[in-house]
């Protein structure tokens, strides 16, 4: 059960835990307290073999601000900020075995929005606000880099990091650092679709498609293409894989879908 003090929230349901942040009053920030226990929450769900797909939800009205300011501050007289454990989080999301989902309901600056490209899917709503403040305040979008650059356009990369500028959710969407961006009125129905699919996943091979979608470019075609032949006959030869085809034949949902109520 979690904490009432709790910083990040965790409820499991039909095979999606969903880990909410939980710090309104400071925007959602990225505190190292708050980073534990997120770190803690995506620990738990990779060990929990029900856990088909990860959601991370926020509550307030701000997804999350990025680091915390104030803790920063109070780091300077050691000569340290707490840059670190944000690489800690972002790395836990990126390689997390299972597909995690940002549901995005309100603002991100910043560390939040390294936050959001870590996950695989991401649904924000269209009003919800977006913006690499980092120059503003004398520093740069360094450790979110790392998840943030890969998902977005060059062009749009450079524009969004040097001007700091505010954009909404359907340019996030436009330029990649979100999956989509729907009314806010939709964005539940959006997410619950999502899980939905998500769940449908065997656990071994929705692992193995995040690892193809991090996959470097190939240098060599033909030996790529027998590495992965190679791979894709492994799968069709499990467990899983057997179980899948068999399914598909007799027309019945595979045996790792969750039960609905009404099974």
């Amino acid at each position: 059960m979690t904490s009432p003090d709790a910083l990040v929230r965790v409820a499991t349901t039909r095979g999606v835990t969903t880990l909410t942040l939980d710090s309104p009053h400071n925007r959602n920030a990225l505190s190292t307290p708050l980073m534990t226990e997120l770190l803690a929450g995506l620990a738990a769900a990779v060990a929990d073999d029900t856990v088909r797909a990860i959601v991370l939800d926020h509550t307030g009205p701000v997804f999350c601000s990025g680091a915390d300011l104030k803790e920063t501050a109070a780091a300077y007289a050691s000569g340290t900020v707490p840059a670190g454990k944000l690489g800690d989080v972002l790395a836990a999301v990126w390689e997390c075995p299972k597909p995690v989902l940002a549901r995005v309901a309100g603002p991100a600056r910043a560390g939040g929005l390294g936050l959001i490209a870590a996950a695989d899917l991401a649904v924000c709503a269209q009003e919800a606000t977006f913006a690499f403040t980092e120059v503003r305040i004398g520093v740069i979008p360094a450790v979110i880099s790392a998840t943030v650059l890969p998902r977005l356009h060059p062009r749009a990369a450079a524009e969004l990091y040097l001007t700091g500028d505010t954009f909404d959710g359907r340019r996030a969407a436009e330029v990649g650092l979100v999956t989509t961006a729907v009314p806010a009125a939709d964005l539940d129905a959006t997410v619950a679709r999502y899980c939905d699919s998500l769940v449908r996943g065997a656990p071994g091979a929705l692992a193995g498609a995040k690892q193809l979608l991090r996959r470097p470019a190939p240098t060599d075609l033909r030996a790529e293409i027998a590495e992965l032949t190679e791979l894709s006959t492994g799968y069709f030869l499990s467990e899983d894989g057997r179980e899948g085809v068999l399914a598909f034949r007799e027309k019945r949902p595979a045996r790792w879908v969750p039960a609905t109520d009404a099974d």
